[in-house]
């Protein structure tokens, strides 16, 4: 089962040499080893200085659990790609079925489903940063692929807690398998500049104090697009349960920034917790 690529050559580039470009150079003790990350997932001509700042700025995984937004509504409302490979421009990426099934025993609600990641571009606009990372550090990466359409909070607490129950038991396994969490979201959608950007600021101060519910009532509240926020919070529960202790932003921007058109904005974050 392979899943192929959708976005190459639009979203993101089809040329390694164009990937590597994205990329900032940074000294390798200057790398800080993650639990978790935010990263948006727009076209990278907008939001990809702001992904691959993130990605510079990490110590490599053998493992990612990606976790996005269904845009589609196809599929499963919290939907797991089973197994098989993820297919881009620069290779092959494998999903760690094993990790998977850990997910899924725990879960009270995911289950195993590829339709809803057929056309969905949240997660796949992710993994050439992935694959770059590899090639760079010589290693074999494997993924669990998960897309949520819930939107209620026990439901991303729970999804959360068996992330996090997973990956332990997944440790225990293979102690020197090293897993990092990644949301998949934009920030606020379609809104002026700078009226997205205060948005976006209550929203970052919540995931900076890694709180899980106040994230979930802060958007829920003030009525803030973010699209990937319920996997955000879901995140947020896992990195916690895992040891998460503190969590920074790394970089803020708006299309705007981009296009030069403030009027209406979409906003990009990127977030390391640790």
């Amino acid at each position: 089962m392979i899943r192929k690529a959708q976005f190459a050559g639009s979203w993101y580039p089809n040329k390694i040499e164009e990937v590597k470009k994205y990329f900032i150079p940074i000294e390798e003790e200057k790398k800080v080893d993650v639990i978790s990350c935010i990263c948006p997932h727009a076209g990278w001509m907008y939001s990809g200085k702001v992904a691959a700042e993130v990605y510079s700025k990490i110590k490599p995984a053998d493992v990612y659990v990606l976790v996005g937004p269904n845009h589609t509504g196809m599929g499963k409302n919290s939907a797991i790609y089973p197994e098989g490979y993820w297919e881009t421009p620069f290779g092959k990426t494998k999903v760690n079925s094993e990790l998977v099934d850990l997910i899924v025993k725990y879960s009270e609600f995911v289950e195993k489903d590829k339709t809803a990641h057929l056309k969905e571009h949240c997660l796949e606009v992710q993994l050439p940063f992935l694959q770059y990372l590899a090639k760079e550090y010589e290693k074999e990466i494997t993924i669990v692929p998960l897309v949520l359409k819930i939107e209620d909070y026990h439901s991303c607490k729970d999804i959360g807690i068996s992330i996090a129950n997973a990956v332990k038991e997944y440790k225990k396994l293979y102690p020197l398998q090293k897993v990092v969490l990644i949301s998949s979201t934009d920030m606020t959608h379609y809104e002026p500049h700078s009226y997205a950007k205060k948005l976006d600021s209550m929203a970052i101060e919540q995931i900076v104090l890694l709180s899980d519910k106040g994230l979930f009532n802060t958007v829920i509240s003030y009525g803030i697009s973010m699209c990937g926020v319920f996997g955000t919070v879901s995140v947020l529960v896992s990195s916690k349960l895992l040891g998460a202790k503190e969590a920074k932003l790394v970089k803020y921007l708006t299309s705007g920034d981009i296009s030069g058109d403030y009027d209406t904005v979409v906003g990009y974050a990127g977030i390391i917790i640790y």
